[in-house]
């Protein structure tokens, strides 16, 4: 339930976007800044999410997050033009961090030595879940009754997930919280093998975004012309990672989180080479292995924190949670520059790249097996 509230707003506007464009009169590069400044408010507010766990718990920071965050998304509906919406989506971005990151960093502490991987795979499905929800709702609410009425409706979806986590979240085990210190946080600049990890998320979120923020421009124009709701169902592919990610993370914790990372980058890079075909199921399929690549991916990545970082878990994943972030926003505006060079070819030449970025630095900054 965390992590499909987490993913079920951040990027909801992607399947919309061709429709804001026209209604909002603005260019694509444009209205692709309401993916940038969510994930940029992400990344400006994850170092302080596991402060926050550390002080007050990870379940009160992780509700109080889910209500703001509905709050948040309700507000979205009064927005009299693009610029109102930008605010409204980047304070979304930052509250999201203390459901994401707080889950995350909750898992590594209450699962440590106990097959995080496993676990971790467990809550990627839930995000997943939460990601398609999202843009599948946001796109067939506002091909029926227009963009302000998706955000209401993601709203009411966000309070009850709100509601679901206060009543069954289990309260965690804090006797082995130690509170985050400036010198920690120093240290974990040190941290080799941190840092790689961190490169890594970046250039999964960075490929992901660069995928799904102007797979929506390519399928609105010629010869495919779908409308919101068709793109919104396009997004179903997300749903084969719900069932794909927990194998990977079985796969993680028996091969170890380098080679899982290097067979899914290799998947998600096959898939958005194939959306270079032109049938429209055959680009639907190669969206299914791009995204389901990713998935296992950034699960390998998130459970790698452990191993690099297993004191100081939290600050830990609040520094991974804004380099992931930072590439999200990376990944939703500069393929812009590629999109008026070379159209969808010229993005899938940046995603491809990107991905073999994250495999080379997993090869020499992580250990063969862990």
């Amino acid at each position: 339930m965390a992590g499909f509230c987490s993913f079920l707003d951040l990027y909801s506007t992607q399947p919309i976007l061709p429709l804001l464009a026209r209604e909002l009169g603005a260019h694509q590069a444009e209205v692709s800044l309401t993916v940038t400044v969510a994930t940029a408010g992400v990344a400006v507010s994850a170092p302080f999410a596991g402060a926050l766990a550390d002080r007050f718990g990870a379940k009160r920071t992780i509700v109080a997050s889910a209500w703001l965050l509905a709050l948040f998304t309700a507000l979205a509906v009064l927005s009299r033009g693009l610029w109102d919406l930008l605010v409204w989506r980047f304070l979304q971005g930052v509250v999201t961090p203390g459901i994401f990151a707080v889950t995350v960093a909750y898992i590594q502490s209450q699962w440590a030595g106990r097959g995080p991987g496993a676990a971790t795979a467990a809550y990627v499905a839930g995000t997943v879940i939460g990601g398609f929800t999202g843009r599948a709702v946001s796109g067939w609410i506002a091909g029926q009754s227009g963009w302000r009425m998706s955000f209401l409706v993601l709203a009411v979806l966000n309070a009850i997930g709100a509601a679901a986590l206060a009543m069954s979240l289990r309260p965690e085990n804090r006797r082995h919280a130690k509170p985050a210190t400036l010198a920690g946080a120093a240290r974990l600049f040190r941290n080799g093998g941190l840092m790689a990890t961190c490169a890594v998320g970046f250039c999964v979120l960075f490929s992901m975004h660069a995928v799904f923020t102007y797979i929506p421009f390519h399928l609105a124009a010629p010869p495919y012309r779908l409308g919101p709701g068709a793109l919104g169902s396009v997004f179903g592919v997300y749903l084969i990672g719900a069932f794909v990610t927990p194998w990977f993370g079985r796969r993680i914790d028996r091969f170890g989180h380098r080679a899982v990372l290097s067979a899914a980058m290799a998947i998600s890079s096959a898939g958005a080479l194939l959306t270079l075909a032109g049938p429209l199921a055959v680009v639907i399929a190669g969206l299914a292995l791009a995204c389901t690549g990713v998935f296992a991916a950034q699960a390998s990545a998130s459970s790698h924190i452990g191993v690099a970082a297993p004191a100081g878990v939290s600050l830990a994943v609040g520094l991974y949670v804004t380099f992931y972030y930072l590439g999200g926003s990376a990944g939703a505006a500069a393929p812009g520059w590629f999109w008026s060079l070379g159209g969808w070819t010229g993005c899938v030449v940046l995603v491809v790249a990107m991905q073999a970025a994250a495999v080379a630095v997993a090869w020499r900054g992580w250990p063969a097996r862990r």
